[in-house]
C-alpha cells in the first residue's frame, strides 16, 4: 500500500511540475507567440545543459544512497550532508562556467540567458532526492502545489504581451528556486547535524559521476531536439515543437511517476538481498505501466489535431501533427522506465544502463540531423520516437539473462487490442464533435469506458491486480 500511495503522490508531483506551465500554455502561447516561445525554449535548453552538468547524477545517486541507509539515522544524515556539499560545489562550478559562456559567446539573447540563471541556482539547493530516497513524496507534492499556484497567478497577472518574455522566464526560474527552498524546513525532524569535519563529500564524486553519463544522455532527448531545431530550423517551428513535447511529456508523467517511486523501493530490496521480491515487483510494474501507457498514447493520437488548435491557438496547426508523431514515446519510455530506472539503476548495473541511453542519444542526434532540415518540427518528433525505441530495445536485450522477457510481454497484446479499439471510437467522435472542454471530457470518458470494458472482456492481468488490491483493503 505504501508503494501505491507514493505512486499517487509522485504522479501528482510529476504532473504538477508539467501542469503548471501547461495550465498557462493557452494564454502564454497566444500572448508570446511561437517566436518568443521559441526563444525561451532555446535559452532554457542551454541552461539545462549546465545545471545537468552541475547536478552530475547526484539526484539519482542521492535518491539511491538515502534508500540504502533509510533505517540508520546517523549514516543517513551523514550521507545527506556529504552529498549536498558535493552538489553545492559542482553547481557553483557549473554556474561560473555558464556565466562565462554567456558573457563571452552570447550577444543575441544575453538578457534571457542571464534570467535563466535561477534554474542553476535552484538546482544547487534541491534536496528532493532525499525525500524520494525516504519514499516520502507527500512533502514534495504539498510544496509544489503552493509554489506553482502562486507562479501561475503571477504569470496571468504580469505577462501581457511579447515584450513580457523576460517576466515569464524570471517567474519560472524564481518558482523553481522558491519551491526548492521550501523543502529545507522539513529536514529538521528527519536528519541530524553532522560536523563538517566528519564529512567525506568527495567519496561520492566517482559513483555519482558514473550516474552522470546516463543522466545527461537521457536528458538529451529533452533538449537536443530543441537545440538542433533552433539551429537547423527557425524559432517558430521550435515553439510549435516545444508545446507538442510538453503535452506528450505531461501525459507521460502519469506513467513515469512509477520510476521515481520504485527506484528507492527496489534499492531498499536490493540492499536487503530480496532478489525474488525485486523480480516480482518489476513484472507487476511493467504490466501496470503498459496498462496506462497504451490508452494514453492512443487517446492522445486520436485527438491531437483538433486539440492542438483549440488548446494553443490557430498558429499551432503543425503542433497537432507533432503530437501524433511523438505519442508512441509514451509506451517506449514507460517500458524503459521499468527496465532502466526501476531495475538496472537500483541494482547498480549502471554500465548497462549507460550503454542503452548512449545508444539512444547517438540515434537521436543522427535522426535529427537527417529529419529536421526536410521535415522541421515533425522531423524532430519522429527522431524522438526513433531514439526512445532504440533505448527500450537495448535495455530489453541487456536484461535478457535476469528478467524473463516472455513473461513481460506475454499479455501485452491485450492492452494494444483494447487501445486500438478505443482509438477508433475516440477518433470517430473527434471527427464529428467540435473541440471544447465538455466534448473533450465526453471523449475521454467514453474512451476510458471502452478501454476498461475491453480489458475486462480480454481478462487482462491488470484486472486481477486491481481485484487483489481491492480485496486487500477489505
Amino acid at each position: 500500500m505504501k508503494v501505491i500511495k507514493n505512486y499517487l503522490y509522485n504522479a501528482g508531483y510529476q504532473i504538477l511540475l508539467m501542469l503548471a506551465p501547461l495550465i498557462t500554455t493557452p494564454y502564454v502561447s497566444r500572448v508570446l507567440g511561437p517566436h518568443e516561445s521559441g526563444i525561451n525554449s532555446y535559452t532554457n535548453s542551454w541552461v539545462t545543459v549546465f545545471y545537468l552538468i552541475g547536478q552530475m547524477g547526484i539526484t539519482l545517486y542521492g535518491n539511491r544512497q538515502i534508500a540504502y541507509h533509510r533505517e540508520e539515522k546517523h549514516e543517513r544524515s551523514k550521507t545527506f550532508w556529504e552529498i549536498e556539499a558535493l552538489q553545492l560545489l559542482t553547481i557553483t562550478i557549473a554556474l561560473l562556467a555558464y556565466l562565462c559562456a554567456v558573457f563571452l559567446f552570447s550577444t543575441t539573447f544575453q538578457k534571457y540567458y542571464l534570467l535563466q540563471t535561477f534554474w542553476i541556482i535552484a538546482a544547487g539547493i534541491d534536496v528532493s532526492w532525499y525525500f524520494m530516497g525516504m519514499e516520502d513524496f507527500k512533502k514534495t507534492v504539498t510544496r509544489n502545489t503552493i509554489v506553482k499556484l502562486i507562479s501561475i497567478a503571477l504569470i496571468f497577472g504580469l505577462v501581457r504581451n511579447e515584450n513580457d518574455l523576460w517576466k515569464y522566464i524570471l517567474l519560472l526560474g524564481l518558482a523553481q528556486l522558491g519551491g526548492n527552498i521550501t523543502l529545507w524546513p522539513y529536514l529538521r525532524k528527519s536528519i541530524m547535524w553532522i560536523s563538517p569535519k566528519d564529512w567525506r563529500p568527495f567519496k561520492h564524486f566517482y559513483p555519482s559521476l558514473l550516474l552522470f553519463i546516463p543522466t545527461i544522455t537521457t536528458q538529451i532527448y529533452l533538449f537536443v531536439n530543441q537545440l538542433m531545431l533552433g539551429k537547423l530550423g527557425d524559432p517558430t517551428a521550435l515553439g510549435q515543437y516545444n508545446y507538442a513535447d510538453k503535452i506528450v511529456k505531461l501525459v507521460l508523467a502519469v506513467v513515469t511517476a512509477t520510476g521515481t517511486v520504485m527506484l528507492p523501493h527496489i534499492a531498499n530490496k536490493f540492499a536487503s538481498g530480496d532478489v525474488t521480491g525485486i523480480r516480482e515487483s518489476l513484472y507487476k510494474s511493467f504490466d501496470f505501466v503498459t496498462s496506462l501507457a497504451v490508452p494514453l498514447m492512443f487517446g492522445l493520437m486520436a485527438i491531437s489535431d483538433k486539440f492542438a488548435i483549440w488548446f494553443l491557438g490557430t498558429k499551432y496547426v503543425d503542433t497537432g501533427q507533432m503530437i501524433f508523431l511523438e505519442a508512441p514515446v509514451i509506451v517506449f519510455i514507460a517500458w524503459s522506465n521499468v527496465t532502466g530506472t526501476q531495475y538496472l539503476m537500483p541494482v547498480n548495473r549502471i554500465n548497462e544502463y549507460t550503454i542503452s541511453v548512449t545508444c539512444g542519444a547517438i540515434v537521436n542526434i543522427i535522426a535529427n540531423a537527417l529529419l529536421i532540415i526536410p521535415f522541421s518540427g515533425q522531423g524532430a518528433a519522429v527522431a524522438t520516437t526513433i531514439s526512445e525505441f532504440f533505448v527500450t530495445a537495448a535495455q530489453l536485450v541487456l536484461i535478457r539473462t535476469t528478467i524473463s522477457r516472455r513473461r513481460l510481454f506475454q499479455n501485452i497484446w491485450k492492452y494494444f487490442v483494447s487501445g486500438a479499439i478505443m482509438f477508433v471510437v475516440v477518433f470517430r467522435l473527434d471527427n464529428i464533435m467540435n473541440m471544447n472542454i465538455i466534448n473533450l471530457s465526453v471523449q475521454v470518458a467514453i474512451g476510458a469506458l471502452v478501454y476498461v470494458c475491453c480489458l475486462l472482456i480480454l481478462k487482462a492481468p491488470i484486472v486481477k491486480q486491481a481485484q487483489g488490491l481491492l480485496n486487500s483493503k477489505k
